[in-house]
């Protein structure tokens, strides 16, 4: 008994040594912090390392995204002694997006600058290539060339149209499912989409389907075949069609469509379709869907937010419940004894406070990609081996960045002034969460329907709290993610209850003490841009200072000007969410209210933007000047909407922070006040 008491208070002893220990690598850790120089704005403005990665379905090669000179490449790794081959495009166009079709071939899609974004969207062309580097092959596009004739004079055999990837084929690694909508230069009103089996060595189609309504969506299973169409009509309102497997033509489904319920996916062995549906004990859910059972069950529902997808299994098409964010990710498995749920369980023990979570996996499951990522982490991929239960580290998708000095984000609840229960997130900056009355910034998202805020790593978020400023976010009526009747309470608020909703956001923040009434800037891109400076002219005493990013400022303009007139069903939207009566969207433009002005204001601008023309900006620039308003003007005539260029980007945090800096003083800093 004494040897066993001896060897137990000698355990004790150890344990209390590595916890003192830990005590003082904490405390040295955190002396280390407090007194650290913030990540670089160069860094923050960096594009990720690797975006997205897929493992092949033997499980010998993986598939990647990866940034080399500024250019996003298809990356080809062999797992056995991690090789690999980089594939370039032409012009350097970015990979966008890519698919394991067998264990030895690989389809992608690329991207390029169209003027409506700020990052690269996909071209409607498709590539192959072996898992070797060899193979490849441009399989649909408009720049396909084909055979040299013996005149040597080549016939040009592109397709004026795009095609998008719909699904493999169980048993066929040859063909794949793919969508395809030719380019019309009548199409205003939108095209047919036509549903075919491709030929992943040559590119040949033979056609299925076409689609019941313009500009639609396929779902279709994992035998090749395709069961729904969806899409919204011209008046937005949802359609859903099916496509029975005893033959015949597009069944209509309109409970669906009045219930804004959609398809998702199939479950592996086809026997289950997944729906978004409303949840018939309230709220949001996921439902299924079976040709026996054709109405809708429910198998999941949350009270607040609608799901964001299916969650991936231990094998590639493997669906083992559902993703949300309800505040903070979250996920809800179909079954907690399932192997998929029982290993995310024991692996979420590993990274608390983390999202965890497959993102692909091999054909019988014994490998899987994990991502774990954060609010303060862009994300590590792992590699699991299910039959180990080892988790090894693959790739960092933003090696630069160290999470514990970065922001995290808060997520908070409160209800606007008519009693709308609004969420949004605060992030403090490091070191001063339990700090009071802070330098703040308001950051307002674009949009602005079918957006959210998320909790989520977010470089503008880090750019600012990083520096010593608080930056409160709100998910105003009209965002997405909390259903069809929260969005559509937005409709025709732009400068009404949707800017009420981030004023009451902001004068929420005061009411805690976590922002200084005296010290608050507002911020945003796009409608956020317009929100900004709306809010200094509605709210003059409010902020000290707006910022705004390739913003609106002229909402009749939007009617002329920019790529959303251009086709009917813009046309619409733009009387449905915006509203048609002309003068009072005058009434609610800031560029109609400059009297009431106060705040210092800064305007970005990019020179090639399409979904809101440079001239949204240059006019409202020229109205200060005709006041002698003093602001701060940035155009980049290469950019679009948004800035990609990265030292662009990292100039205009730089800008913007001396901007703000000079309006509310500079944030507090690491360790102090």
């Amino acid at each position: 008994m004494a040897a066993e008491r001896g060897r137990a208070h000698r355990k004790t002893g150890e344990i209390a040594m590595d916890t003192r220990r830990w005590l003082v690598a904490l405390v040295l850790l955190c002396a280390t912090f407090l007194h650290a120089e913030p990540v670089p704005l160069a860094d923050l403005a960096r594009h990720m390392q690797y975006e997205a990665v897929k493992i092949s379905p033997d499980g010998k090669y993986l598939a990647t995204t990866a940034l080399v000179d500024g250019h996003s490449l298809l990356a080809l790794i062999r797992l056995a002694d991690k090789k690999g081959q980089l594939i370039r495009q032409r012009n350097e166009d970015a990979v966008t997006d890519f698919w394991w079709i067998s264990p030895t071939r690989v389809v992608y899609t690329v991207g390029t600058r169209l003027g409506g974004y700020d990052r690269p969207l996909p071209t409607g062309e498709l590539y192959a290539v072996n898992a070797d580097g060899t193979g490849s092959t441009m399989l649909y596009g408009f720049r396909k060339d084909g055979m040299t004739t013996g005149t040597l004079v080549k016939q040009v055999v592109s397709e004026r149209g795009s095609a998008e990837f719909i699904g493999t084929i169980a048993g066929d690694p040859k063909h794949i499912l793919v969508a395809t909508r030719l380019w019309d230069a009548n199409g205003k009103h939108g095209v047919f989409a036509t549903a075919s089996r491709m030929d992943v060595r040559t590119g040949k189609l033979r056609e299925i389907i076409t689609a019941p309504m313009r500009d639609a969506f396929f779902v279709g299973d994992h035998q090749g075949r395709i069961r729904f169409a969806w899409g919204e009509d011209e008046q937005g309102d949802v359609r859903v069609f099916q496509l029975p497997l005893g033959g015949g033509d597009w069944k209509p489904m309109p409970e669906l469509g009045a219930s804004h319920s959609v398809p998702i996916a199939f479950d592996r062995d086809d026997s289950v379709a997944y729906f978004s549906c409303p949840a018939p004990s309230g709220g949001f859910g996921i439902c299924r869907w079976s040709e026996d059972k054709p109405t809708l069950q429910e198998v999941w529902s949350n009270p607040t937010v609608e799901s964001d997808g299916l969650l991936q299994g231990l094998a590639e098409d493997d669906i083992a419940g559902v993703t949300y964010m309800d505040g903070r990710a979250g996920i809800a498995p179909f079954d907690m004894q399932s192997p998929a749920a029982r290993m995310l369980v024991a692996l979420m023990k590993q990274f608390p406070g983390e999202s965890v979570r497959f993102v692909s996996g091999t054909s019988d499951g014994s490998l899987s990609v994990v991502l774990v990522e954060a609010d303060a982490d862009p994300g590590t991929f792992y590699l699991f081996d299910a039959k180990a239960a080892r988790l090894t580290p693959l790739l960092k998708r933003a090696p630069w960045i160290n999470p514990p000095s970065m922001a995290t984000k808060q997520p908070f609840e409160f209800a606007a002034r008519d009693g709308m229960k609004l969420q949004g997130y605060v992030s403090y900056p490091p070191g001063h969460e339990q700090d009071k009355h802070l330098p703040t910034v308001v950051m307002v998202h674009g949009g602005p329907f079918s957006v959210r805020d998320r909790w989520e790593y977010d470089a503008d978020v880090q750019a600012l709290a990083t520096r010593g400023y608080v930056v409160v976010q709100v998910n105003f009526r009209g965002s997405g993610g909390y259903g069809y009747a929260f969005e559509q309470a937005g409709w025709r608020e732009w400068g009404g209850k949707m800017q009420d909703d981030v004023t009451d956001a902001t004068r929420w923040a005061i009411a805690q003490g976590i922002a200084d009434p005296q010290r608050l800037c507002i911020y945003g891109a796009s409608y956020g841009g317009y929100a900004a400076l709306e809010g200094a002219v509605k709210e003059p005493d409010l902020y000290q200072c707006a910022i705004g990013y390739v913003g609106i400022y002229d909402l009749p303009l939007m009617y002329r000007r920019g790529d959303i007139p251009e086709t009917v069903s813009g046309e619409n939207y733009l009387k449905r969410q915006l509203g048609d009566d002309m003068a009072q969207l005058a009434q609610r433009s800031p560029i109609n209210q400059l009297d009431a002005l106060k705040a210092r204001v800064m305007l970005v601008v990019g020179g090639q933007d399409r979904r809101v023309p440079p001239i949204q900006g240059t006019n409202l620039h020229e109205a200060l000047l005709k006041r002698h308003v003093p602001h701060v003007w940035l155009e980049k005539p290469g950019e679009m909407h948004g800035f990609y260029d990265e030292a662009n980007v990292a100039e205009l945090y730089g800008k913007m922070l001396d901007f703000i800096g000079s309006a509310i003083g500079p944030g507090v800093t690491a360790g102090g006040k």
